[in-house]
């Protein structure tokens, strides 16, 4: 019979496409190194604790460190009758040391043996998709500084609005990365907790030390609960809900990188190296990059669903089910890892338009009709009626095909006295930034104040 972790009571071989049905070492040997991280911790506290015989625990570490090394210079050879990485780890010592091998399943299920694996997996690989994040925001806070005298149309329904600085609008995005990177490290936080002990449900009879299989593996508190401990998978599904947000949020700006780099637009150039082409039209330009990470987002949000929906009707303890909480999360960090790596290179290499961007602005005068109203404010008209002026002067230089800025001042009266010659001085896009003064607004001294704030913070 094969060899298994459990085949002990078992007479006959498993029906085969079930066997391969049930098998998860395509996907769990990413666990690989984590799972040779935790079997050396474990082996050594099994030693200090006197629990297993010092020579099988100094074989078995000997050979623990061994297999990590072929594991991190990608020689090791996976048991292709392996059902999991773990079988197959356990295999491979079972090879070099024969009933020596036995003793490493001493007080350890591999039910927490798994658990503590995915726990370290997300501590080491959200601390790198954090630090991606931050890169990514960086390059973003670079692109805003080196731009401070763009002003483009800020759009609100994909329609002109008011002006606003690009700087301005690309520091938003810096702001939902922050939010992204502190949900990140809030499932990274609850991810640290130390589950080795718990073995299947009920903990273990030996007086084994979990604190210092702990410290040994660097997780910050134990588990509680041992039912709890090998039972829930919301430290996986916070990290899915974490980048599928993220994902909501670097879909968005990929929209508009792609609205941008329209010829209606035609605010940006990206790099050729971020571009296909078309096998049918050879002037064609695609900003494939953006689109595949737009598309990506699709996989995160089915990766968290699909883990919520396994997880909702599960009694407690452990079942196997929980097996398909792997392939989610390894896919929605991967795609992670991927699309910030490739999004900073995109930023970093990203021309910006600015005589463009200057005659988009001249083409369209109703992008100031806020400035004109406000003006009428100043002048002691209450905002309700000088919206409505505003408003009708709009329409009426709509129908005469005139610039606002073209109707002489005669005419700009039959709407309101309010009008005097400085009306004309309104339709100056960066005087209108400047004209913001809330905090948190477009004015440029405001947002020069954002990019040094970010800069320190992130160069820190």
């Amino acid at each position: 019979m094969t060899k298994k972790l459990w085949g002990g009571r078992f007479k006959s071989e498993q029906d085969p496409v079930f066997w391969q049905f049930q098998s998860s070492i395509d996907y769990d040997k990413e666990l690989a190194e984590y799972d040779i991280e935790g079997s050396i911790a474990h082996v050594k506290m099994l030693d200090k604790a006197k629990i297993i015989p010092k020579k099988q625990a100094q074989s078995l570490l000997k050979v623990l460190s061994q297999i990590l090394k072929s594991i991190q210079n990608n020689t090791f050879k996976i048991d292709p009758k392996a059902e999991d990485i773990h079988t197959a780890i356990y295999l491979a010592i079972k090879k070099k040391l024969d009933k020596t091998a036995d003793y490493l399943h001493t007080a350890r299920s591999r039910n927490d043996q798994v658990v503590l694996d995915l726990r370290m997996y997300c501590k080491d690989k959200l601390s790198l998709v954090i630090s991606q994040v931050k890169k990514l925001q960086l390059a973003l806070v670079n692109l805003a500084k080196s731009n401070m005298d763009v002003v483009i149309p800020g759009l609100t329904h994909t329609q002109h609005a008011v002006p606003i600085l690009l700087s301005h609008q690309i520091l938003a995005y810096v702001s939902m990365l922050e939010r992204d990177a502190e949900r990140l490290s809030g499932a990274r936080e609850r991810s640290d907790e130390m589950p080795l002990g718990s073995c299947a449900l009920a903990g273990t009879s030996f007086t084994i030390d979990r604190k210092y299989v702990a410290k040994l593996l660097g997780f910050s508190t134990l588990s509680e609960n041992s039912i709890d401990a090998v039972s829930d998978r919301d430290f996986v599904i916070e990290a899915l809900s974490a980048t599928s947000i993220m994902f909501m949020h670097i879909s968005r700006f990929c929209e508009d990188m792609i609205l941008f780099a329209t010829s209606e637009f035609d605010f940006i150039d990206i790099s050729e190296a971020y571009c296909t082409g078309s096998s049918i039209m050879p002037q064609k330009k695609n900003p494939d990059a953006l689109e595949l990470i737009r598309g990506a987002s699709s996989k995160a949000y089915a990766n968290l669903n699909s883990c919520l929906v396994m997880m909702k009707g599960l009694p407690l303890a452990y079942n196997r089910d929980m097996q398909l909480d792997k392939e989610p999360l390894f896919s929605s960090i991967k795609l992670s890892e991927d699309a910030l790596t490739i999004l900073t290179g995109l930023v970093k290499t990203l021309k910006i338009k600015r005589e463009s961007i200057v005659r988009n602005l001249e083409q369209d005068q109703s992008i100031f009709a806020l400035d004109i109203a406000d003006y009428l404010v100043n002048k002691k008209m209450p905002f309700t009626e000088a919206h409505k002026v505003t408003g009708k002067i709009v329409a009426y230089a709509i129908d005469k095909n005139l610039k606002i800025s073209n109707l002489p001042i005669a005419e700009l009266k039959k709407f309101a006295k309010e009008f005097g010659e400085d009306i004309y001085k309104v339709f100056d896009a960066k005087r209108s930034v400047m004209s913001k003064r809330s905090i948190g607004s477009t004015n440029p001294l405001l947002v020069r104040q954002q990019i040094d704030k970010w800069l320190k913070k992130l160069k820190g």
